[in-house]
């Protein structure tokens, strides 16, 4: 007679708890999204927007040991790298570490675009690159002074930027980094080698010739095998070329061999003999590396430097190739974030728009954005 009226009153206290235990989860739930509301950007950019999901692997464990990583940022340019970062940082686990090197004028702007957008947990150190250490060093045409990138140069100062560090990954802002960036740092360099680069004659590269330049992938097409000062170096013009807009650097080799001094005395002879070829078939800073890493550097997976998106308009590769690209590179004219590029959709997906509205996609045609 007792039974029916001692489990109703169980069934009330069941109740009871879990609505208690309901109500103190709905006051959890509350207190969270206040919290994310409060983290937001002032100028209501919310991070989900912009940034993709982290993929499921890189949540298994953190890598305390700091990766450096070293990229050039221009004001002109700035989107880029910041794209190029945010793909960095979202795709690791790792203590990754940006050194970001710029001007002057630039880095107000790079502290409001950092700060007040998803990128405000990013760690970085923003250091100041002094163009007057290039005086007499790069020739530059009368006229064109305003030709000349002095950030392009400072890959060759990694050791000045990144002093404590035994090793550190240098690249370029025209990229986006779609694996886990740990992998390229624990890239085997061989002993004596202060470098490791892509060669332009791997797999995953298409050989193609620059009008007027022969070929883009050996080194006549950077060097002028006229001049006797080259010829002396008995280095073959045939020899596979190699791409210095990502590399990974064993700074300690770097510093024991004086890698720094080597560059700055080529350039030094090239003012003096103009050394580099009249067509030059790539970049200005690449004659110097290719002659003081010649057969002595070691090599980088082909994957991890995917390049040539910006060569052209058209696509050069299926679009199943440039999913399994571990980073792909747009050097070349047709920039991403300017003129019209192949894949423009994957660099879009990692930018984060600029908080001062001074960075704009809409602005594609303009010859500021296109240099190289």
């Amino acid at each position: 007679l007792f039974k029916f009226p001692v489990n109703i009153s169980i069934l009330i206290v069941v109740v009871v708890i879990f609505l208690l235990v309901l109500h103190h989860n709905l006051l959890g739930l509350s207190d969270f999204l206040k919290r994310e509301l409060s983290d937001s950007s002032p100028l209501g950019l919310q991070p989900i927007d912009f940034i993709p999901a982290i993929p499921q692997r890189l949540t298994d464990g953190r890598n305390d040991k700091e990766i450096s990583v070293v990229i050039a940022a221009s004001d002109e340019r700035l989107g880029g790298a910041i794209a190029a970062m945010n793909s960095i940082y979202q795709n690791t686990r790792s203590n990754v570490v940006f050194y970001i090197v710029t001007l002057n004028d630039t880095v107000d702007h790079l502290r409001l675009w950092l700060s007040n957008t998803a990128l405000k947990n990013l760690k970085y150190r923003i250091l100041h690159f002094d163009p007057r250490v290039l005086e007499g060093k790069v020739q530059v045409a009368s006229g064109k002074a305003d030709t000349l990138k002095p950030l392009t140069f400072a890959r060759f100062y990694l050791p000045d930027l990144v002093p404590h560090a035994e090793k550190a990954i240098y690249v370029d802002d025209d990229i986006i980094v779609q694996d886990d960036i740990l992998e390229l740092y624990n890239t085997p360099l061989k002993p004596g080698h202060a470098a490791a680069f892509s060669d332009d004659c791997d797999s995953t590269t298409n050989k193609f010739a620059v009008h007027g330049a022969g070929n883009q992938y050996n080194y006549i097409g950077f060097l002028d095998y006229k001049k006797e000062t080259i010829r002396k170096l008995a280095m073959k013009a045939s020899t596979c070329s190699f791409n210095p807009g990502v590399f990974v650097a064993n700074l300690t080799e770097w510093k024991l061999q004086n890698i720094t001094k080597q560059l700055e005395k080529w350039m030094t002879l090239n003012v003096a003999e103009e050394l580099y070829s009249r067509t030059l078939a790539g970049s200005i800073t690449t004659p110097p590396l290719l002659i003081v890493f010649y057969k002595q550097h070691s090599s980088i997976d082909p994957m991890w430097n995917v390049r040539h998106l910006g060569s052209s308009a058209g696509k050069r590769y299926s679009p199943q190739f440039v999913k399994a690209a571990k980073l792909l590179h747009w050097n070349g004219h047709f920039k991403p974030w300017g003129r019209t590029a192949s894949y423009t959709e994957v660099w879009e997906k990692w930018y984060i728009p600029d908080p001062t509205g001074k960075f704009s996609l809409l602005r594609r045609h303009s010859k500021a954005y296109e240099a190289k």
